[in-house]
């Protein structure tokens, strides 16, 4: 497939189809399963990817060595959830061997001060979804972080609404600012939009009761959980922490990239 922004993506696997939206920042704009979707619809929802920072970083600042850079307060006073959810992505491949999938890329450019590539790879299978998100950067070393923000809906009209399952070993404690403090606390009941720590790897349960279960697991070990909302939940795998640019910064250099993996596994519970 030519290098270019293209329309939707759908890939279908044995009762699953999911849709890629290149243009809206190559976010998952649709997850079927079994007749079902899974996450909440409009160009702001869905799954999108967060690169290359994920929630919020203070006042737009962070930085590199010595030079201090300033980022678009999207979210005042802070930046939040990086500059890819805003960008158009070219489709560079699409296969259906073996199941579906399709890869996809943009160059960074301003707002953000360095240049390189941001490539997210899907695959579909009949029973679960893998997204693959990779930093790598042409020129100057750089810290970065990449994610995922997806907005499954609460109820699937199926019945009761979705249950959280997870067994973090801390929570990052969250200041009135919505930015971690620094401070490890015990996990906390929900309601949530908190940032928790699982060392051994992201794995958190969903379970629409009579309907489905569906696991996210990663070999990251950041996960931000958020449940204040009524029509949909988030669960947010990703390579560090809100604010990581300033206090878990992971450099991007010519030969080390960053990369990142979800897998989203479901079975029927009907």
């Amino acid at each position: 497939m030519s290098d270019e922004v293209s329309q939707n993506v759908t890939l279908a696997a044995d009762g699953a189809e999911v849709v890629v939206d290149p243009r809206n920042g190559c976010r998952i704009a649709g997850l079927r399963v079994g007749g079902l979707e899974l996450l909440r619809q409009g160009p702001r929802y869905g799954a999108f990817p967060m690169v290359p920072w994920c929630g919020r970083t203070d006042r737009g600042r962070f930085r590199n060595g010595g030079e201090v850079h300033q980022l678009p307060l999207n979210s005042p006073p802070h930046a939040i959830h990086g500059t890819g959810r805003d960008t158009a992505w070219r489709t560079v491949r699409t296969a259906s061997e073996g199941g579906a999938s399709a890869a996809f890329t943009y160059d960074l450019a301003d707002p953000w001060p360095y240049s390189g590539r941001v490539t997210q790879l899907v695959e579909l299978t009949g029973d679960s979804l893998t997204l693959t998100m990779g930093i790598e950067t042409y020129d100057d070393s750089f810290p970065a972080q990449a994610g995922w923000h997806p907005w499954f809906l609460r109820n699937l009209g199926t019945g009761k609404d979705v249950e959280i399952g997870f067994r973090p070993d801390w929570q990052e404690e969250r200041g009135e600012d919505h930015l971690p403090t620094g401070r490890r606390i015990d996990p906390r009941p929900g309601p949530w939009d908190d940032c928790f720590g699982m060392p051994d790897g992201v794995d958190v349960t969903l379970t629409w009761p009579g309907a489905l279960e569906l696991k996210v697991t990663s070999r990251a070990e950041w996960v931000v959980v958020y449940d204040e909302q009524s029509e949909a939940v988030c669960v947010e795998p990703q390579s560090g922490p809100p604010n990581g640019l300033n206090s878990h910064p992971r450099l991007v250099t010519p030969i080390d990239p960053l990369e990142i993996s979800t897998t989203w596994t479901w079975r029927s519970l009907a």
